[in-house]
């Protein structure tokens, strides 16, 4: 049984800001309800740790598709968790960010399709995007940002997650993910710096 969820919100806080932050990965247990760790293990793919209703899981995520200032697409590769989807960033003027998330979730068990009959993934996604705007209005900056381009044709599966657009560019993917103040001057396009060397909720 597959459960589609969608949810918008309004952040207070210039695009470029609202983008890098969330691409700081292991940041999102300080925000997201359940998420106890979130772990980086290269430029695609996260570990994943959470406990919901005394319910231990963990799995893997990969990005399939990651074009910054505008989205990051996932999709799970392992573990107990089977989950698609997609965050999108849109300039509403120079001090305000939409973002939007969608994800498809296959519930696995009895559990599952009780929380699904009682909304709570729907809550729990509205739940972390109002946490996330709080989280990023109250600072000055993002804590961090990741400007490189993932692109679906790169990805093990070589397919992106529904309602993932595949763009026709073709700037390679940097070979290591990288702290990049908000602040930084770097196109929005282009791969990240020379120097020292991340998606998906829920």
């Amino acid at each position: 049984m597959t459960e589609m969820v969608h949810d918008t919100i309004e952040v207070e806080a210039p695009l470029r800001e609202v983008y890098d932050q969330w691409t700081q990965f292991e940041e999102f247990p300080r925000f997201m309800d359940g998420v106890e760790e979130v772990r980086q293990l290269d430029d695609r793919l996260c570990h994943w740790r959470t406990k919901i209703a005394g319910a231990t899981r963990e799995f893997d995520t990969e990005i399939v598709d990651q074009l910054p200032d505008q989205r990051i697409a996932w999709r799970t590769v392992g573990g107990d968790v089977k989950q698609k989807g997609v965050v999108t960033f849109e300039r509403v003027d120079d001090a305000h960010t939409r973002v939007s998330l969608s994800m498809e979730v296959e519930a696995s068990g009895i559990a599952d399709r009780a929380a699904k009959a009682m909304g709570v993934v729907e809550n729990r996604i509205e739940g972390d995007l109002h946490r996330f705007k709080h989280f990023i209005e109250e600072r000055d900056r993002a804590t961090g940002g990741w400007r490189g381009r993932l692109r679906p044709a790169d990805s093990a599966g070589n397919t992106p997650p529904a309602d993932a657009a595949v763009p026709d560019d073709d700037i390679p993917p940097p070979p290591g993910r990288s702290p990049l103040p908000s602040d930084a001057t770097t196109r929005p396009d282009a791969p990240p710096p020379a120097g020292p060397p991340y998606p998906g909720p829920v």
